[in-house]
């Protein structure tokens, strides 16, 4: 798995948009974006890193994307009940992909791999991708479960574009798997 290191990441977020907000100022801006000819995609984090987050977003928003995001959803229980599970089901549905940022803290953390896992049994495996961020480029280790699904890389050939690598090999641009 291509692995995106988490300077790269953020060097997105910074070339994406002009910053004199904050990052909690910023991620509430995307809560209140209309849905409007947009792509909906559900992605999930780590809580403790919402710059991640937030670059992420920004990342993905030359694509034209609404993300939902369950950590930015105050209405959503913080525990595992019922009520909680049938939310996050319902947002799951409701959006056209999911996207897993996948850090060293989301990975390890029982909370992101059970939303990963929940959305397993929604959505079809090609409407999952994993967007892989590290620290440095090492794999994430015992997580052999990410290899199972698509994964959003840097393009090989082109500077500055992302493609989404099935597990087949197969590759299709950001751009193309987010309208397909």
């Amino acid at each position: 798995m291509s692995i995106l290191p988490k300077y790269g990441l953020l060097q997105l977020r910074n070339s994406a948009r002009i910053y004199t907000k904050d990052v909690p100022e910023s991620l509430s801006l995307f809560k209140q974006e209309t849905k409007d000819f947009k792509i909906t995609l559900f992605i999930s984090y780590h809580p403790e890193e919402s710059e991640e987050l937030d670059s992420a977003i920004n990342f993905l928003k030359d694509c034209d994307v609404l993300v939902y995001s369950d950590w930015l959803d105050e209405e959503l229980p913080r525990d595992k009940s019922d009520i909680t599970t049938k939310r996050l089901q319902e947002q799951i549905q409701k959006n056209k992909k999911f996207i897993f940022l996948a850090t060293e803290k989301a990975v390890n953390l029982k909370w992101c791999d059970w939303v990963l896992r929940l959305a397993t049994t929604i959505k079809a495996p090609e409407d999952i991708a994993i967007l892989p961020i590290r620290e440095d480029f090492s794999d994430y280790s015992g997580a052999e479960h990410l290899k199972k699904h698509p994964y959003i890389k840097e393009n090989d050939f082109t500077i500055n574009a992302y493609d989404v690598k099935f597990p087949n090999g197969e590759e299709k641009s950001l751009a193309e798997w987010l309208i397909s």
